[in-house]
């Protein structure tokens, strides 16, 4: 699929999304402190890619909240990581006032590496879409779930079935 709907809005993904069982794609992001992080910084481990439009919206913030209460039942092989164009200032803000510790979250905004590596970026807006990406151990893609319609919740059920398949 390389478009998604915002409120029934046709809006084009730029790049293509990794099948399962491809190579996990790189990226680099900056962390809250700028600092950058790429897939190597999380080898060995689950990890899972909540990719959102932008932490200061309501289903994002709903969200991100669920999958950093989630947290506390996952293994300690398992990381997430919330990944938006939000800058990692205005993200770590966020975090503050949410109360979310469990839940890593870095920015696509100087470089959009992610959104483009894994076809999420939407042109129009030069916002990620909303999806899940479960990578494996190994490197691997193990899980990918694009949320057709940006506005609307991902299914957490099949995606925490699949984190727990790996853990």
């Amino acid at each position: 699929m390389n478009t998604v709907t915002f409120k029934g809005t046709p809006l084009h993904l730029v790049g293509q999304q990794p099948a399962v069982g491809q190579k996990a794609p790189d990226f680099t992001l900056a962390a809250n402190d700028l600092s950058p992080r790429n897939l190597k910084d999380y080898a060995g481990k689950v990890l899972v890619l909540v990719s959102v439009p932008s932490l200061d919206t309501p289903v994002c913030d709903m969200e991100v909240r669920r999958f950093n209460k989630e947290a506390a039942a996952l293994s300690d092989k398992v990381r997430i990581v919330a990944v938006s164009c939000d800058l990692p200032f205005a993200q770590a803000r966020w975090c503050g006032t949410a109360g979310v510790q469990a839940v890593e979250t870095l920015s696509d905004h100087k470089e959009t590496s992610f959104g483009k590596n894994y076809g999420l970026l939407i042109d129009e807006l030069r916002l990620l879409a909303r999806a899940i990406v479960v990578v494996a151990p190994d490197g691997s893609i193990a899980y990918t779930q694009l949320v057709p319609e940006v506005s609307s919740e991902p299914d957490y059920d099949a995606a925490l079935a699949a984190i727990k398949k790996l853990a």
